[in-house]
């Protein structure tokens, strides 16, 4: 019997890091980046107005609290312009908002503390030096890592990004993950069910799972128990894949180790979880091999198992450092059994605060593998090998689901 632990281990040195790939902007989105950026230029290049004003001198305004003060309007200046302008005193540049400041302005007088005049303006309050202006490099300066390897690339990542001109950037890729669900009782949903049919949950659980943990998910229709088939449809999908998982066709009669083992080199374990009992783990297919994980048919138990093994592998994969879903202590509110030298997975729902502490209620009947349990808890309580009983009180680690 492998421990849960062992196995994790397993799938986690099976997989390994994705080498860096450099993508344009909009395919790094959701990807951790595989490089140092820096900056090739200051952010602003120039010193800007932050809104639409005048461009002064601060001193001659400063008499302005007492009383207006009037500037000619030498020029006019919006975002973008690049013509070299030269305030002189006693004069004032009107300004659109994120225009060049002028040469010699240190200040910018907002539009409504003026009479908005054209040739000559009338100024209504004093500003001091620097205000409503951004100056150059206030964002970034040359040379300066505005995102550092390791760093998640999302919509305010992208936007520095950009605004520094980086059209391709180096990340480690979102893992491909092909799902193949096996069994001649599987039936895809919303066809009708005869007796003897399920309907394909794991498949569809999976996919989501997988694009939650940040890969893309190909979902494959549920293939039957032959081995002819499995192996052609297996074959055929390692070309699209950097993880092959396959759920279903581990009992005994069944299929799937007979067909993923001559493929390469699988492991097939009980792995002393609960739910759940037989895995395998390994690579198939020509150099480069392509990782597999094999999965049971049940459908919490594979659920568990995505917890368990494949999203911190597919988080390996992608390159982050943070693999397991955040954890919290939580009291049991109910008493429960636990398989002896087995890691249990309850799903529960986590009631409580930081502030005065956490409850753990299991969701259903425990030990009974209902999907519906799953679908209205928002943790997994996990209760050790060496735990028997969990009594009412007794503080046990939960995985937070809904984080």
């Amino acid at each position: 019997m492998r421990s849960v632990h062992d196995h994790l281990q397993a799938c986690l040195a099976a997989v390994g890091q994705l080498p860096p790939l450099a993508v344009q902007l909009p395919d790094a989105v959701g990807c951790i980046l595989a490089e140092d950026v820096r900056a090739p230029s200051d952010l602003p290049v120039t010193d800007l107005a932050a809104l639409d004003g005048y461009a002064v001198r601060s001193g001659d305004v400063a008499a302005a609290d007492r009383g207006p003060v009037r500037l000619r309007v030498m020029d006019e200046l919006r975002a973008g312009d690049t013509d070299l302008v030269h305030l002189v005193d006693g004069a004032a540049v009107r300004l659109a908002s994120g225009a060049p400041l002028p040469v010699g302005a240190d200040a910018v007088v907002p539009l409504e503390a003026t009479d908005q005049g054209l040739a000559v303006v009338t100024v209504l309050r004093a500003v001091v030096a620097r205000e409503n202006g951004r100056p150059r490099a206030v964002d970034v300066r040359s040379g300066d890592v505005v995102l550092a390897a390791g760093e998640r690339v999302g919509a305010r990542q992208e936007a520095l990004l950009a605004a520094v001109g980086r059209a391709r950037v180096s990340v480690h890729p979102k893992p491909r993950v092909v799902i193949v669900s096996v069994g001649d009782e599987l039936l895809e949903p919303g066809r009708p069910a005869e007796a003897g049919q399920v309907y394909d949950a794991n498949g569809h659980a999976l996919a989501t799972g997988v694009q939650d943990a940040g890969a893309v998910a190909f979902r494959v229709s549920a293939v039957p128990d032959r081995r002819p088939e499995l192996r052609e449809l297996l074959e055929d999908q390692l070309v699209r894949a950097d993880l092959l998982i396959t759920t279903g066709g581990l009992s005994a009669n069944d299929t799937v180790r007979d067909v993923v083992g001559p493929m390469g080199a699988v492991r097939f374990d009980n792995v002393a979880i609960e739910p759940g009992r037989r895995f395998g783990v390994g690579h198939v297919g020509e150099e480069p091999t392509t990782p597999v994980f094999c999965l049971p048919g049940d459908p919490l138990a594979v659920q568990v198992a995505h917890e368990a093994f494949v999203r911190p592998a597919l988080r390996a994969m992608a390159g982050y450092t943070d693999l397991f879903r955040p954890s919290v202590p939580a009291d049991a509110t109910v008493g429960w059994d636990s398989p002896a030298g087995a890691r249990q997975f309850v799903p529960v729902r986590i009631l409580g605060s930081p502030a005065g502490g956490y409850r753990c209620e299991p969701v259903g009947e425990v030990g009974a593998g209902t999907l519906s349990s799953l679908a209205h808890a928002n943790a997994l309580a996990v209760v050790p090998e060496d735990v028997t009983r969990v009594a009412p009180g007794d503080r046990v680690t939960c995985l937070i689901l809904d984080a």
